[in-house]
């Protein structure tokens, strides 16, 4: 199986929140989760996929050229590998909505310091990349930018 390339968008609110979905996919354990998703548009940057992965998934519209890549992480939790960019969105405080009802049951911003859980694990690692004392849990990979 080819790898699977995604990005991972921190969309945090002026006063240091976090946007995170309530992610329902069937066939997998409930979650909660950053939007994102594959970068599988051809010629698609990390930045454009982020981007198009916030207004498909929230309505939230941002320009892919404020998008900023924190780090790219590597991990293999699947059994194959996963690259997901950590990308960061400017702060935002636009209303969050549903609409993909199938994979998510609600947007909702937490402080960062009482983040619910379980968290996708892609997202978490995403997540350990923004914030200060969180390093990559054993079998992933950060590779941080600039």
């Amino acid at each position: 199986m080819p790898p699977m390339l995604g990005a991972g968008v921190i969309v945090p609110t002026a006063d240091g929140r976090v946007l995170l979905g309530r992610r329902i996919t069937a066939g997998e354990t409930p979650t909660w989760s950053l939007p994102g998703g594959k970068v599988d548009q051809p010629g698609e940057s990390f930045e454009q996929a982020a981007a198009r992965e916030l207004a498909e998934e929230t309505g939230i519209v941002l320009p892919a050229e404020q998008m900023r890549v924190l780090a790219v992480l590597l991990d293999h939790q699947l059994g194959f590998p996963r690259l997901t960019a950590a990308v960061l969105a400017p702060p935002t405080d636009d209303p969050a909505a549903v609409t993909e009802p199938h994979a998510c049951a609600g947007w909702e911003r937490f402080p960062v310091d009482a983040l619910p859980s379980p968290m996708f694990h892609p997202s978490g690692l995403v997540l350990g990349s923004w914030l200060p004392g969180h390093p990559a849990p054993d079998g992933a990979f950060r590779y941080t930018i600039g």
